[in-house]
């Protein structure tokens, strides 16, 4: 087999011990078959790890380019290509090519591609992400394609019943599945959304505009690609500062997008309880949970504000 890619020991490492031995072999066969297919080079691994392995590369005919192999779910990989196809671009990245009984995505990558969280004024951050936002959500062509977001809140809540070691988790996560059931009788619209709407998938391109990439593609309503955002926000530590910054980011994006305020705070509790249920699930050891917690804990304090 052709070596498309030199992978190090560790980055050998960190792939089996994600996403398995079977899958490290679709990925060697997979970088063979498709550099062939769609004229890829120049391939580097970017070490994040998470629902699929991207690389950067060069394709002879679209140039910067973003290949991902589905890893974890090729689900995700499914709803993230019927996302961008029903986006057709607009505020979002491009697809150039696809092989989804594969689960193999080429895409447009942004350059520079700097992300928003290395905008240090506060005031630009909140400005771009309004101004993405707004009149960003459309319905879907076929609902059937997407999970909905209070499937997602449903589904965490009932994997944190089966866990007897993060009770108090458990408790936080219960109610915000009744939050979220009450919000979306009040807010019933099934649109698509981003799903993960933060800092690090805004990226900067060479045209001094924006572009929002790896959408999850999930239903629901607005309201709810909006808390990502601010619980990406949060810093090291809970500090009477960093009440001080949250409560300011709400009280301009209650501004901005015309969410009422407690909405807002609702939806952030939310997001930040089941963040941190995902994160339990996904492996996070003990020594975590208290940390995990206290920022739950703080979501709250916010809410009853």
């Amino acid at each position: 087999m052709k070596q498309i890619y030199q992978f190090k020991p560790d980055e050998i490492d960190q792939i089996i011990s994600r996403f398995g031995q079977n899958f490290y072999e679709k990925v060697l066969q997979a970088l063979e078959v498709y550099a062939d297919r769609w004229r890829l080079t120049s391939f580097q691994l970017v070490p994040s790890y998470s629902a699929n392995l991207v690389f950067t590369c060069h394709a002879a005919k679209y140039g910067d380019a973003v290949l991902k192999i589905g890893g974890v779910s090729s689900g995700e990989t499914l709803a993230e290509f019927h996302a961008l196809s029903e986006y057709k671009g607009r505020r979002f990245c491009s697809v150039f090519e696809a092989d989804m009984e594969h689960g193999i995505l080429l895409e447009e990558r942004v350059v520079p591609g700097i992300a928003l969280r290395h905008e240090n004024s506060l005031e630009r951050r909140l400005e771009v992400f309004c101004s993405l936002y707004r009149d960003l959500h459309v319905a879907p062509a076929d609902s059937e394609r997407y999970p909905t977001y209070a499937g997602w809140v449903t589904n965490i809540t009932n994997y944190m019943s089966t866990r007897t070691d993060c009770s108090n988790l458990y408790a936080y996560m219960k109610k915000a599945q009744k939050l979220c059931l009450s919000l979306s009788a009040m807010y019933p619209q099934q649109l698509l959304l981003h799903g993960d709407l933060h800092h690090d998938n805004i990226l900067l391109g060479a045209d001094g505009a924006y572009t929002i990439i790896d959408p999850k593609g999930v239903l629901g309503d607005p309201i709810f690609d909006v808390p990502r955002f601010i619980l990406n926000e949060f810093e090291e530590g809970i500090t009477l500062k960093l009440e001080e910054k949250i409560n300011t980011i709400i009280r301009i994006l209650e501004q901005s997008l015309r969410i009422p305020n407690a909405v807002l705070r609702q939806c952030l509790y939310i997001e930040t309880a089941m963040a941190a249920c995902w994160t339990v699930e996904s492996g996070a050891t003990y020594d975590r949970y208290a940390q995990l917690a206290e920022e739950v804990a703080f979501a709250e304090r916010l809410m009853e504000l």
